[in-house]
């Protein structure tokens, strides 16, 4: 009622008449269409039994029933999905589908509930990324369908090997870290610190494991690579970790990276390899700013100094500037420059494996004239990340193609 009366301005008859076109519309363009009704869970029943009838009628095949606002909790949403599917005409020559948003931080259960109850398409995203406090996630519902089957009746038919690493691609683009405590996806997901907790798995690994780690995609040799290791054992780790190089001289790049880095860090781990290659990734899109060489002076009670070089469409240019701290003194020494006069909305650092020569992912976000564009960078050197993030950023936004939501 409050989304008709509030947002939409309508009346009931109008929202369905609405409803039954705008299905109508669709079917112009495909065949297969799916009506979501929105705050479904604050909606009347009798309405939503109503609209939903009506869009059947008019072609609909999918119906979404989504709690917008994270309201509900997982008994009345069940109950809910329960009713609407014996109440409404036909329910079964349609699919049912939940899309649960996390307020409450009961998303994942209302959207098990759900399925429990007849929904059998669940709207949900990797690391329960989404509006406010974000939508249900993907993981956790894929791994309690499967780990719980005595409890549904369904499966997803998707590669939980694949969980993980989609996890961590989600989380290298977005700029958002992953929590250490995140279920499945969480770097402490499969960790065991308590005594008793460790003398039971080192017995018998069920006694606290309920799914494998190698399952959703961890892997249980992490140490991978060194210094002394060569082309051919880092192609092969490459592809252990699905990451496909376009061509010879992409994987010549990509392993020069390697041994570079190899030279600063003591170990290298898979977080490592995929953060080189997604850094290489940056870097392979159109430059017209690129990072030659920099050089930061920080030191109590002085202001701190950077000095950049690098390269404006292959012109090389030189930039100094001063700030409150290194990172700050190295965007505006870019910035004196550029002059993008871009906002930045957005810093994030993000370290890729543990230990003090960790590689650091930085994200920044920059908005200039309606655009929001995402840059990353990492290295082993903070600061050096930071740069590579503002030019990759920077570069995106001296690209021509317009967007009006962040460009990742």
């Amino acid at each position: 009622p409050i989304h008709m009366e509030k947002k939409l301005r309508m009346q009931p008859d109008q929202v369905v008449e609405a409803a039954v076109k705008a299905v109508r519309l669709a079917l112009e363009y495909t065949d297969d269409v799916e009506f979501s009704a929105e705050d479904a869970v604050r909606s009347d029943m009798d309405f939503l039994v109503r609209i939903f009838d009506e869009v059947i009628k008019a072609g609909a095949r999918t119906l979404n029933v989504p709690d917008t606002v994270g309201y509900s909790i997982p008994a009345l949403w069940g109950e809910r999905m329960k009713q609407l599917i014996e109440r409404v005409p036909n329910a079964d020559k349609v699919i049912w589908s939940t899309h649960c948003h996390n307020d409450l931080g009961m998303a994942v259960a209302n959207s098990l509930a759900a399925v429990m109850n007849g929904a059998r398409q669940v709207e949900c995203t990797i690391n329960g990324l989404g509006e406010r406090a974000g939508n249900a996630s993907l993981e956790e519902i894929v791994m309690a369908v499967r780990t719980r089957k005595d409890v549904f009746s369904c499966d997803t038919r998707i590669d939980a090997t694949q969980i993980v690493p989609a996890s961590k691609l989600v989380s290298s683009i977005t700029g958002y870290p992953v929590q250490p405590n995140k279920a499945i996806v969480g770097a402490n997901a499969f960790a065991h610190e308590s005594g008793i907790h460790q003398d039971g798995v080192l017995k018998h690994r069920e006694t606290y494991e309920i799914m494998r780690a190698e399952d959703v995609g961890w892997h249980a040799n992490r140490l991978s690579l060194g210094k002394l290791s060569g082309r051919n054992a880092f192609r092969t780790k490459l592809g252990e970790l699905g990451i496909v190089l376009d061509g010879e001289e992409a994987l010549n790049t990509a392993f020069a990276r390697f041994k570079d880095l190899a030279d600063k860090k003591r170990e290298i781990f898979d977080e490592d390899l995929q953060a080189l290659v997604s850094d290489e990734g940056y870097a392979a899109e159109h430059e017209r700013f690129k990072l030659v060489s920099m050089k930061v002076c920080s030191e109590t009670g002085e202001i701190p100094h950077a000095q950049i070089v690098f390269t404006d469409d292959g012109a090389e240019q030189q930039a100094g500037g001063d700030g409150s701290g290194p990172v700050d003194a190295t965007f505006k020494a870019l910035e004196s420059v550029v002059n993008s006069g871009a906002d930045l909305l957005l810093y994030s650092v993000n370290n890729v494996t543990s230990g003090t020569d960790a590689q650091g992912e930085v994200t920044v976000r920059l908005a200039q004239d309606g655009r929001v564009v995402n840059g990353q960078g990492a290295d082993t050197d903070i600061v050096v990340a930071s740069a590579k993030a503002y030019l990759h950023a920077l570069n995106k936004l001296h690209n021509k193609r317009e967007r009006a939501h962040p460009q990742v």
